[in-house]
């Protein structure tokens, strides 16, 4: 796989309106007038103060992450001018929003594709700077997909993207940027190209790299120990399973995570077959696992005061003579036992297997997130994630994912359906006597909740709609988005200074 290459991004405080770059963009307030941001007081002079009014002449709004251009007509040493969009002016004492600076940053860099250099001259605090570091990287990023012969420059991401007036470290959000892009990389390639034992020699490789413990079970070492939940699902396929251990340790942490991804690298549903429409996007279902990994090597990188353990699930849901049935009782990993009604519920299978293991080390706080259930998608939409376990932890990862600008929503679990996820023959139902999709998502979230130890504080992230996307917007690609890493990263670092 040829990885995405991550935009360079410098700073300046150089005069902007000298800059030799391909684009110049300022910032636009909406409103009843327009109103430029701060900033582009220099490049505006050099248009005799008539930017504003130019702007509304060719309809911009100001609305947030709209991008308007024209040509400088040598007014400035950049041959186009850019204005983006970040929305009203804030109210005395306030500042723009993160999130709006953010998309504005990504909207301007996904516009300037095929451009080598890129100025966005805005006046901006450290925090504001890193939002417009954060998204110009985000915005950039294009998957190099497999297409033979030139590549057409004008899809390539700019070369060099370069903040004017604002501080920001750029270390940090390259950091978090090449997190993202890994873990696109990973969601967009075909699942004949990323298959389990093959995904584990790829995080292996990049997490050894990183300096990280690594540890990777095969389908033997997870016979010897008895992960039935990861060996039903993936002895189905003759890409066998794996499960990937991967540890930071930080000297003298008072505090450790647990991190669980799902990573089903491709899934048929297995005997309970999906629909043929549709089914190509199952190569993404690993998206949970990608996410846990990718977030651990930016954590190796930032080096926070807190140990982290990273557990990616791999299995491959396929249909053969080794296949898992419809009616199957499964013991998992510490010896509950689970009956099978739907093998196509088999992100759970991997999931409780990994969980239980995870919490033989004892972490302080556990997350997991995994494509899971198309009953997100029902009730959520595609760019708000589900989130399920204890109250105070669902309470941490919404307000973690509002930070970083990824949409999080608390569900519940409803004691009438805790109750049809019981078993009559087995320690738990897999889904709902009788398949009642009834509270689906939640069905799965009731589920894992039974294998995570007594007292541990967890949460449970569904993200089956909002690690893809069918559109760019901001600072996200068509394909995939990179969610949950910043929210992840974001726990992470919290409790590293709690």
């Amino acid at each position: 796989m040829e990885e995405a290459t991550v935009t360079d991004l410098t700073l300046t405080t150089a005069d902007a309106a000298t800059l030799d770059v391909d684009v110049l963009v300022i910032g636009l307030h909406s409103g009843d007038d327009l109103t430029l941001a701060a900033g582009a007081e220099g490049v505006d002079a050099a248009f005799d103060g008539a930017l504003a009014a130019t702007l509304e002449l060719l309809g911009a709004s100001g609305a947030v992450g709209e991008v308007t251009r024209f040509a400088s007509l040598g007014k400035v040493t950049a041959p186009v001018i850019a204005a983006v969009g970040l929305g009203p002016v804030p109210d005395e004492g306030e500042a723009v929003k993160t999130e709006s600076l953010r998309r504005a940053a990504g909207s301007v860099a996904r516009s300037s594709a095929g451009k080598e250099s890129v100025a966005l001259v805005l006046t901006a605090d450290e925090e504001a700077g890193a939002a417009l570091a954060e998204g110009a990287l985000l915005g950039a990023y294009r998957f190099a997909g497999y297409k033979t012969g030139e590549v057409d420059p004008k899809i390539l991401p700019v070369g060099t993207f370069t903040l004017v007036g604002a501080a920001a470290d750029v270390e940090r959000a390259t950091v978090i940027a090449s997190a993202v892009a890994k873990t696109r990389d990973w969601v967009n390639t075909p699942a004949n190209l990323l298959r389990p034992p093959g995904f584990a020699d790829e995080i292996a490789e990049a997490a050894t790299a990183a300096g990280l413990d690594v540890q990777v079970l095969d389908e033997h070492a997870l016979a010897e120990g008895g992960f039935g939940g990861i060996l039903a699902v993936g002895n189905g396929s003759d890409a066998k399973p794996r499960l990937v251990r991967l540890a930071y340790r930080a000297p003298g942490a008072t505090k450790h995570v647990a991190l669980v991804g799902k990573g089903i690298t491709f899934d048929t549903g297995g005997i309970s077959i999906k629909p043929a429409q549709g089914m190509w996007e199952m190569k993404t279902d690993m998206g949970g696992a990608a996410a846990v990994v990718s977030t651990i090597l930016a954590v190796a990188a930032l080096k926070p005061n807190v140990n982290v353990t990273a557990y990616a699930a791999l299995a491959e849901n396929m249909l053969s003579g080794g296949s898992y049935r419809p009616g199957d009782v499964v013991t998992a990993y510490g010896g509950k036992t689970i009956e099978v009604l739907n093998t196509d519920a088999e992100g759970r299978m991997v999931l409780c297997d990994a969980i239980v293991r995870a919490g033989e080390d004892e972490p302080d706080y556990l997350y997991e997130t995994s494509t899971l259930t198309g009953g997100q998608l029902v009730a959520l939409g595609k760019r708000v994630s589900g989130v399920m376990g204890d109250e105070d932890e669902c309470a941490r990862v919404v307000a973690a994912g509002k930070r970083v600008g990824e949409g999080m929503w608390a569900m519940p679990f409803p004691e009438e359906i805790v109750k049809v996820m019981d078993s009559p023959i087995a320690d738990t139902g897999q889904v709902a006597q009788g398949m009642d999709r009834s509270g689906h998502m939640l069905q799965a979230g009731i589920f894992l909740s039974r294998f995570i130890p007594e007292g541990l504080p967890w949460a449970h992230i569904d993200i089956a709609g909002p690690s893809g996307s069918g559109e760019a917007y901001g600072y996200i690609a068509k394909g995939a988005t990179g969610v949950p890493v910043r929210t992840l990263l974001a726990l992470v670092e919290e409790h590293a200074q709690a």
